[in-house]
């Protein structure tokens, strides 16, 4: 078996985005420590019927349920990251009550009592801070109250060292673990200004160029398994240079911020959006026909026109030409539809601009004819 497979079959398959990095350690830590406690409570078992580690027969019974118990929770949790909190605390259950088991049942093993000290750091790691503080106190409470009860009791000083040791513990493991939370929390934060200014044009907020194109890859990626169609649609404002020279870059940017804006309002969560040029944007529509696309596209023809941006106290009068393309019948690549949809636009500035065309699948770029375009207004 490969490290893969290895990796896969504890685990299971189950996916956490970058934004849940330290869940997914804490699950795969909980399984690791779910395995290795019921592996080392295992080797226990096979030393009292092995003889070479005599264990008290009642005890016996209490740790082969809790290898059993750790293999069912860890078949439970795995592949299933929704079931983390309830299968923690199930396991931290079946921890105490197995430590117990050895406190009362195995008085010649004078060191049972680490098993509790050994309990705390995972819970602060594994349930958090309130749970660790809770399991502390639970524990210097549970031992003092066991320590009356047992045949043999430890002395006044050793519980003494005992519950002082766990409440110190328990306040290193919460300033651990603060800090790790907050270093997390940072990175994530930062991780993700970083993938925006990575992934977004800086001046308009949506999609810079290259990740509008990769967003479509993965659309066309997934349209092309399950057989729906795709769309394009590309919008080039009209005169915009102009804008430039009359009133100012200044002026430009503004535009351009207001058409980001109006478009981003006017398509769905699940179509991308990118500014692919200096006034180009272009929008990738998923399960979307021709039909639904036009439909769209002209709907965001008629709301660039209104838009009437405000640039001082002038409102400029905007236009847009737009270009749709849609997927055929066979598989075709980004860049072939793109082309289609930006050659469609072109025809609607020839066209007399401020409009919506179309181009026809089986078109090729080296003979387009006016028959094969849909001047859709």
């Amino acid at each position: 078996m490969t490290t893969e497979k290895l990796y896969q079959w504890v685990f299971g398959d189950v996916l956490f985005p970058q934004s849940e990095e330290y869940d997914e350690f804490r699950y795969k830590f909980l399984i690791a420590l779910m395995l290795c406690g019921a592996l080392l409570t295992a080797v226990f078992v096979a030393g009292e019927y092995s003889k070479l580690n005599r264990i008290q027969t009642p005890h016996m019974v209490s740790m082969q349920l809790f290898t059993l118990a750790s293999f069912g929770l860890w078949a439970l949790l795995r592949g299933r990251k929704h079931l983390f909190k309830p299968v923690g605390w199930a396991y931290e259950l079946i921890c105490l009550m197995e430590y117990t088991s050895a406190l009362w049942l195995v008085p010649g093993d004078e060191l049972r009592l680490l098993w509790f000290f050994t309990n705390i750091p995972g819970v602060f790691i594994l349930l958090g801070q309130r749970a660790g503080w809770f399991i502390t106190v639970l524990s210097v409470v549970w031992l003092a109250i066991s320590n009356t009860l047992m045949p043999a009791p430890y002395s006044s000083n050793a519980m003494a060292t005992a519950s002082f040791g766990m409440i110190y513990m328990g306040v290193f493991f919460h300033a651990y673990g603060a800090r790790s939370i907050s270093y997390f929390t940072r990175m994530r934060d930062y991780n993700r200004r970083l993938e925006q200014l990575a992934s977004h044009d800086m001046l308009t907020g949506v999609l810079n160029a290259r990740a509008y194109y990769a967003a479509c890859e993965q659309h066309i990626s997934i349209a092309s398994r399950t057989g729906q169609p795709y769309a394009v649609i590309f919008i080039d404002l009209d005169h915009f240079k102009s804008v430039n020279d009359k009133h100012g870059h200044a002026a430009g940017d503004a535009v351009l911020k207001a058409t980001a804006i109006c478009l981003q309002q006017s398509v769905r969560q699940s179509d991308a959006l990118g500014r692919i040029g200096g006034e180009e944007f272009s929008v990738f529509l998923p399960n979307t026909a021709s039909a639904g696309a036009l439909q769209l596209a002209e709907s965001l023809r008629r709301t660039v026109e209104e838009l009437n941006p405000s640039i001082g106290e002038r409102n400029l009068h905007i236009t847009a030409s737009i270009g749709v393309a849609a997927s055929g019948d066979a598989p075709e690549e980004m860049h072939a539809i793109q082309q289609r949809a930006d050659q469609a636009m072109y025809v609607a500035k020839k066209l007399g601009r401020n409009r919506v065309s179309a181009i026809d699948p089986g078109i090729q770029s080296k003979s387009i004819s006016d028959a094969a375009m849909q001047d859709w207004r």
